[in-house]
């Protein structure tokens, strides 16, 4: 299949063999020590995510605590102490319950802890009085700004101590990844392309995106992938307008868009691909024009990300492109224009805004928006930086309707009316994943995404088994979808 290329794009086969997908220990060390690095003096506890409220209800692991030792068990905790330049680290764990291990599955124990991570380990339960004491004999401590509670119990324990949060550590940390985890991060991306074809391969008028949400979500399952990075986005005709929706339960029709922002989790890592195409198979006019806008400015997006580069410079590519397509469409006075936007603000606002009103993309990793270099997070783009580039437009209905009225408003409001009304309801964005590396920028995404490779994919249909009576079951229980007004 013939791609168009816009920047010095490295496939996969320019790389050497993928490694294994396990994380080394000696990784998990080595992060650590680099945290261990940053530190004064004092002690870090690190919770990980709590036992789920029922044993048959599903767990991730905490991402800062995963990173740190890999353990993907409940209820486990890291604590790591630092006095002069010795450091020193235990671990607490759930100890051996076989009564328990029947309902909810087999635990390491301090044994199992030990062996896998070489930490000396203790059970959870005594975890508690073991920071007690550390309270008592240190002055600064490090806690996740979201541990209130054990904050909370630390100051009144030891009223002059001082709390520290760990955010900019880890996210120093995790920004940059290594080897190990783009291994992981292709391995995600690849299990979510294939989603994004068998996806665009399926659709067809009178399909709930339920169906398509379920075609993804199998497909991630079937190979290998954890769970979804994040809830799953299938918005079709208005709903494609609305940026994270994700009920998922309407019927799509002939002459609509569907969005489609899905992402694998893989060992704990997050891929995020969003492809747009047309219910029916054929782009409209109006459709076209919206795409294609689009897809210029992520490729503009896409040339001015280069190893060295700093990572704005996408951001202002994109805008670029976006303010003089819309103004050429008329959806926009023109590529200069501003509306007051009201509220608190008081300077006005681009106009371009009212329909391009996110980032242009974040760095990927244990979460879908990780630490990192990106178009949102300012910075030198460096080899083993992981990152989306995700513009869109979206024409609401009814956004005549809820720009505030004003002179200028109300005079930019009847001029663009007439584009509003033609493209309306359509919404479109396209998001790919890239990895930095010292040969270039690798765009790991390689789902279809121009227009003809779209259409030519939708026209290559797969047979999916489909009980169309159970699907009509949903339609006559007097469920009333919501989408966007």
């Amino acid at each position: 299949m013939k791609m168009r290329l816009i920047i010095a794009l490295v496939g996969l086969a320019g790389f050497a063999p993928a490694l294994a997908a396990q994380i080394p220990e000696s990784e998990y060390a080595q992060r650590r020590a680099a945290f261990a690095s940053r530190m004064r003096e004092g002690f870090l506890v690190l919770p990980g995510a709590p036992e789920p409220a029922r044993d048959y209800m599903d767990f991730a692991q905490e991402p800062n605590f995963f990173y740190l030792n890999g353990i993907d068990e409940p209820g486990a905790a890291l604590v790591m102490v630092k006095q002069g330049t010795t450091v020193t680290i235990t671990l607490f764990v759930q100890p051996r319950d076989p009564a328990r291990e029947v309902w909810s599955g087999f635990r390491l124990g301090t044994d199992g802890a030990t062996a896998r991570t070489g930490l000396p380990a203790r059970a959870i339960a005594s975890m508690d009085a073991f920071v007690d004491s550390l309270a008592a004999a240190h002055q600064v401590a490090y806690v996740p700004r979201d541990e209130r509670e054990l904050t909370a119990r630390l100051r009144a324990l030891k009223p002059s101590l001082t709390v520290l949060g760990i955010a900019d550590f880890m996210s120093a940390l995790r920004g940059r990844k290594s080897p190990a985890e783009l291994d992981l991060l292709r391995k995600a991306i690849a299990i979510t392309v294939d989603a994004q074809n068998l996806a665009m391969r399926s659709i067809s008028p009178g399909m709930n995106e339920f169906e398509i949400e379920g075609l993804v979500e199998y497909t991630f399952r079937r190979n290998g992938a954890d769970r979804p990075s994040f809830a799953s986005i299938i918005g079709s005709g208005p709903n494609s307008t609305t940026l994270h929706y994700n009920r998922n339960d309407r019927f799509m029709n002939a002459g609509e868009m569907v969005v489609m922002d899905i992402g694998a989790s893989y060992r704990g890592y997050a891929a995020d691909v969003t492809r747009t195409v047309p219910v029916n198979g054929e782009f409209s006019p109006e459709q076209r024009s919206i795409y294609q806008l689009v897809r210029d400015a992520q490729a503009a997006g896409e040339r001015a990300a280069k190893p060295g580069a700093n990572s704005m410079a996408m951001n202002i590519a994109v805008d670029s492109v976006i303010k003089q397509g819309l103004a050429a469409l008329g959806l926009i006075e023109s590529h200069d224009a501003v509306y007051d936007c009201g509220g608190e603000r008081v300077a006005p606002c681009s106009q371009h805004r009212l329909f391009y009103m996110h980032g242009l993309g974040h760095a990927i990793g244990l979460d879908v928006h990780d630490p990192g270099t990106s178009g949102i997070q300012v910075g030198t783009l460096a080899p083993g930086d992981a990152f989306s580039i995700e513009p869109g437009i979206y024409v609401r209905s009814n956004l005549l309707d809820i720009i505030p009225p004003s002179p200028r408003n109300d005079a930019m409001k009847t001029r663009i009316a007439a584009a509003v009304r033609r493209y309306a309801n359509i919404g479109v964005r396209i998001e790919d994943d890239y990895i930095v590396t010292a040969a270039g920028v690798e765009w790991a995404s390689r789902a279809p995404r121009e227009i003809q490779e779209i259409e030519a994919a939708m026209r290559d249909r797969v047979h999916v088994p489909r009980d169309a009576g159970k699907i009509e079951w949903y339609r006559t229980t007097g469920h009333q979808p919501r989408t966007t007004p």
